[in-house]
């Protein structure tokens, strides 16, 4: 029999920007959770240009336990913190609609919450693809050489964590901290950790939670995505340098290693072709060794991982140096 001290009742919230063909699923995998505890799901609806708001109407007429919350702004830390407010439970659980949850999510991720005595709460960003493009991303997301060693993309041992992927929250800790900063566009979860994590808080990974996340599935969308993201990373680097990982540095370097190497190759080096000529060279290599996928997805990976990373570093060298700005991910802005 579930008990409330063992399953509190809980909010899950969802902010939602132009999730046409997401949304269901995302809301079903947390409908389809079998909480033990009582659960109500708010959805931080952005202006969306498809049909995601008729999508969110109907799921909330089927289910009283939908609730939808406007946000206007459009920003993820906005809706997030509306809803937040909003939240009639001690424990709120992010979910993007861009996600499902894995089996038993939300009750073992509470469990392991109070077990652990954690303010936040993260697991494994599963990410998985359909297309030959999107598959390709996915694999880039779940490896070192892609998007870098992040336990919530390469997985590890439970312990205190960085950041967390998503979050399960103690609402008392994101009230203590005054919720996300809506200042900030990209890399708010980090953001939000540190911030916790000085308050006294304690932030938590543990493997045994996954989460399935559709990546980007089209070249433009993804520069998109990758080029905010690194801009973001940037900034947020420059203002507390002695808080960043190491492996941030990892593209910007790459980058400004090409750059130069193709300078100096124009001038007449012919030695500034090394660093593309290596880099090149590992990219093929990873396509060809990447393991369970297709032929057509190998041949993407060799477009994916340069466009990830061009981005990402590009971006960071800007953010590093001019700021974020308004920099804004557009990626699902249109459709």
């Amino acid at each position: 029999m579930a008990t409330p001290r063992k399953h509190p009742p809980v909010s899950v919230i969802l902010p939602v920007l132009n999730e046409e063909h997401h949304l269901e699923s995302a809301v079903q995998s947390v409908l389809a959770q079998k909480y033990p505890g009582e659960l109500e799901i708010l959805l931080a609806l952005g202006p969306s240009k498809d049909a995601t708001d008729k999508v969110a109407q109907r799921l909330a007429k089927a289910d009283s336990r939908v609730r939808l919350v406007p946000n206007p702004a459009g920003l993820t830390t906005v809706g997030m913190n509306k809803c937040i407010k909003l939240a009639k439970h001690g424990i709120v659980v992010r979910v993007d609609a861009h996600s499902e949850l894995g089996q038993h999510y939300i009750q073992r991720g509470v469990e392991i919450l109070l077990e652990v005595g954690a303010d936040e709460l993260g697991g494994i960003m599963a990410a998985e693809g359909r297309s030959a493009f999107q598959k390709a991303v996915a694999w880039a997301y779940t490896s070192r050489f892609g998007v870098g060693g992040a336990s919530y993309h390469v997985g590890g041992q439970a312990g205190e964590a960085e950041s967390a992927y998503m979050g399960i929250f103690q609402k008392s800790a994101l009230l203590r901290v005054n919720g996300y900063d809506e200042a900030i566009i990209r890399g708010e979860d980090w953001n939000l950790a540190q911030r916790i994590k000085a308050s006294g808080g304690l932030v938590w990974f543990s493997p045994e939670l996954r989460v399935t996340y559709w990546p980007r599935g089209r070249f433009d969308r993804l520069v998109k995505q990758f080029w905010s993201t690194g801009v973001w990373r940037g900034d947020l680097t420059r203002r507390d340098i002695k808080g960043a990982s190491v492996r941030y540095f990892a593209p910007p370097v790459l980058v400004a290693a090409i750059a130069v190497g193709l300078l100096a190759l124009a001038l007449g080096a012919l030695v500034g072709i090394l660093p593309l000529a290596t880099y090149a060279a590992g990219v093929f290599a990873l396509s060809v060794l990447a393991s369970g996928l297709s032929l057509k997805s190998r041949v993407a990976l060799m477009i994916a991982l340069p466009t990830i990373h061009v981005s990402w570093g590009a971006g960071f060298i800007f953010g590093f140096i001019r700021g974020a700005q308004k920099t804004i991910d557009r990626s699902r802005v249109t459709k």
